[in-house]
């Protein structure tokens, strides 16, 4: 029986089986390899890295809030024996595996967390993953968490919270600034109380001010600059 070639790349693996049983090469490639028609079977195994996409997902957080979430995993195979034998479809497999896990571990968190602790979520699901898939010969490299929906009910009640509380911080600002003028203001009349000669200079300063751009002879009593003049 003549014998076929078959050409194995740099970024692949194959497995032959002949009449249903793998031949003792076990994994080969890359470079050329010879199988029989009829006879022999090839699986090819890529190697390279695949950015699967997790379409969005429904789940109901910790505290009963209704949110959509996608992801992305990162992945390769490592052992291309184990992604054949043990599993059907790697692919299939990890995609119905990362979809479940993002619904589990968000599932676990509330609102909060998931809006400002998506790094740790997502390492936590890359984990969680890794472990699962390792019998597959799968290496998860990474998981990102992408966009999170929110239902328009719930970003308006959101942004109507945000709000109220920028205005209680602006309100907190100004007590606290009403707070330190009342205190500026009762050391200055401590401070009047108890010097005659900045009474004086005070009464004077006011009594210019009122009389402004008028150019108004204004008679004082001399008693009123004895202060002034020790």
């Amino acid at each position: 029986m003549n014998q076929q070639t078959k050409v194995v790349a740099e970024y692949e693996r194959a497995i032959i089986f002949r009449l249903g049983k793998m031949r003792e090469e076990g994994v080969i490639g890359p470079g050329l390899c010879f199988v029989l028609p009829c006879v022999d079977s090839v699986v090819i195994v890529d190697l390279r890295t695949v950015s699967m996409n997790i379409p969005e997902q429904e789940v109901i957080t910790r505290d009963s809030c209704s949110v959509s979430v996608g992801a992305v995993v990162i992945y390769h195979i490592e052992h291309p024996l184990f992604a054949t034998l043990r599993v059907i479809n790697y692919n299939d497999a990890t995609h119905q595996l990362a979809a479940s896990t993002l619904r589990t571990v968000l599932g676990q968190k509330s609102l909060s967390d998931i809006m400002t602790h998506r790094e740790s979520i997502a390492k936590t699901m890359k984990e969680f993953l890794d472990r699962a898939t390792d019998p597959w010969g799968i290496k998860v490299e990474r998981v990102e968490i992408k966009e999170i929906r929110l239902p328009p009910q719930m970003q308006k009640a959101m942004a109507a919270e945000a709000e109220a509380e920028r205005e209680a911080k602006a309100k907190l600002i100004t007590a606290e600034g009403e707070i330190l003028s009342a205190q500026k203001l009762k050391e200055a009349s401590y401070d009047l109380e108890n010097d005659p000669i900045a009474v004086q200079l005070r009464y004077l300063e006011s009594l210019n001010s009122m009389i402004g751009e008028n150019k108004q002879t204004v008679v004082f009593p001399v008693d009123l600059f004895q202060p002034l003049l020790k």
